[in-house]
């Protein structure tokens, strides 16, 4: 990869689980001009206090390289890990989608459902809400499907990530 190349990056960071971290986190990003494409943070051991934050970002090598080196310098951090760097590892993310159809299109909306996999959690005579699980890149198709179908509104809930096998954090 050259060095002005710009590549999107899972970065997996194991933190305190206290006031303020999350800010201190998304200073050092809005601080310096680096975009966070995805962010999720949710309490991972509750008898140590600990949350793991997962940031999508992009940028070139140096830029990426400098982004883990000031994340492993704030002081509610414990463990920076960059899954993209790391190794094979799994991706997912949530998101409910509006549809707002009627007759074919409706019909048309609940085969491309079926074929990815998602759920119609609500329904009403002209719209449905999809629950749908899978990669950022699954959702993204999906979307462009529904777009022509009567897409109303989106809901996604940022990537989830861990390493694949036997490493972990």
């Amino acid at each position: 990869m050259k060095e002005t190349e710009i590549s999107k990056h899972t970065i997996s960071v194991l933190v305190d689980n206290e006031a303020g971290v999350l800010a201190r986190v998304i200073g050092l990003f809005s601080g310096r001009g680096y975009n966070i494409e995805s962010l999720t943070v949710a309490e991972v051991d509750a008898h140590t206090h600990e949350s793991r934050i997962t940031v999508v970002t992009s940028g070139t090598p140096m830029v990426i390289e400098q982004i883990k080196a000031q994340l492993s310098r704030l002081v509610p951090v414990h463990k920076v890990n960059d899954l993209t760097l790391s190794g094979p590892s799994v991706e997912r993310e949530l998101a409910l989608i509006k549809v707002i159809a009627t007759g074919e299109k409706r019909v048309e909306s609940l085969r491309i459902a079926d074929i990815f996999k998602a759920r119609a959690v609500d329904a009403t005579n002209s719209s449905f809400v999809y629950e749908i699980i899978g990669s950022p890149e699954k959702i993204d198709a999906f979307i462009k499907l529904m777009e022509p179908l009567g897409l109303s509104e989106i809901s996604r809930t940022g990537v989830a990530a861990i390493s694949r096998g036997t490493l972990t954090m």
